[in-house]
């Protein structure tokens, strides 16, 4: 069986009050449930290869042609799909960041450069990565941003002198923005805007953690290069999404409301939560997305799946140790629940020593 490397793992741990997962605290809106079960009724027929109705929509929604767009069984497909339609010989990741990228690329053989990010320098990457770029001279550059598990977002000007670079050297740069839409200023942050200059940039999005749809499985890539595009369309099969992922997806660009409210949850309880966790004498990092990265004890972790909440223990992250966790933002009940159990499981340390 494959080792579970990530977080939502309610299936070996039942019953849990999961933090572990960065999904849409109100959970999925009930548009898109009543979307998904109605087109149950059609499922004799294949799903519509092409996504024409959701090609439509989206683009109309993201404010990009129709024919930038390339969609996926969860952006995780598309992570895979684009390393094997490019083949690089080498690239750079972050360490530590999402591990997908670097697992689709040992995949296809590539060789894997690392731009370490630290605690003393605040696991901000800056110039290094500018550096890291020029000493290594890679074909493909993954940027997770606000980066996982750090919550942290590259400068905008770090953002527009990379795709520069990028540019420059011939360098597919490969933006994950899969939780930018809980970010406070998405539009200072994004490289949509660069899209119809800098064929070589490809963004990562999903509906799975805006509209809490992990389930069905529904991601999409925007890229100006046609040629990209096709040769990641010859490695996936045609059928990829399926018709209750694309019906669950047409509803939810329907959920502005839902989304607007969303965002204004996370903003109050990240603030709310970050204070708390400090007040408990935590290092708590300034992440900006609908997580927090902080650092505590090493068996933190392991004490809280005890009382029945699930928080991600991060040292199985390149470039991490124990001791380091992300907790998902969730309501205002659920988070008194999380600081509960800390303040109980620190009370029976007390008691132990």
């Amino acid at each position: 069986m494959k080792a579970y490397v990530h977080g939502g793992d309610v299936y070996r741990h039942p019953d849990v009050l999961d933090f572990s997962a960065n999904i849409n605290p109100l959970g999925t809106p009930w548009g898109v449930i009543r979307a998904a079960r109605e087109s149950m009724d059609r499922i004799a027929c294949y799903p519509d290869a092409a996504k024409e109705k959701l090609r439509e929509k989206l683009a109309c929604d993201q404010g990009v042609r129709p024919e930038w767009l390339i969609f996926g069984n969860g952006a995780a497909e598309l992570i895979f799909s684009l390393v094997w339609a490019v083949r690089p010989r080498k690239a750079l990741v972050l360490a530590p960041t999402f591990a997908e990228y670097e697992q689709a690329l040992r995949g296809a053989g590539c060789q894997v450069e690392y731009c370490t990010l630290t605690a003393s320098e605040g696991f901000l990457a800056g110039e290094k990565l500018l550096d890291r770029i020029r000493k290594t001279e890679p074909q493909l550059v993954f940027l997770c941003n606000p980066n996982n598990p750090t919550g942290l977002l590259a400068e905008p000007s770090l953002l527009r002198r990379l795709a520069g670079l990028c540019r420059e050297k011939k360098i597919l740069l490969a933006v994950d923005e899969c939780f930018m839409d809980f970010v406070p200023r998405p539009e200072e942050h994004t490289l949509k805007p660069l899209l119809d200059s800098v064929p070589g940039l490809f963004l990562l999005k999903a509906f799975t953690k805006t509209y809490a749809m992990a389930g069905l499985r529904l991601g999409y890539g925007i890229c100006s290069d046609p040629g990209l595009l096709e040769a990641m369309e010859n490695r996936m099969q045609p059928w990829n999404v399926s018709i209750p992922a694309q019906e669950a997806g047409l509803a939810a660009l329907e959920e502005g409301d839902y989304v607007k409210e969303a965002r204004r949850l996370v903003f109050r309880e990240s603030v709310w939560l970050k204070e708390q966790l400090k007040a408990l004498g935590y290092s708590v990092y300034d992440s900006q997305a609908n997580y927090i990265f902080f650092r505590g004890e090493e068996t933190l972790g392991e004490c809280l799946l005890k009382k029945q909440i699930m928080v991600r223990d991060c040292s199985n992250y390149r470039g991490l140790e124990k001791g380091y966790y992300r907790i998902a933002v969730r309501t205002r009940r659920e988070n008194e629940a999380l600081l509960a159990a800390v303040r109980k499981v620190r009370e029976e340390w007390q008691k132990q020593s």
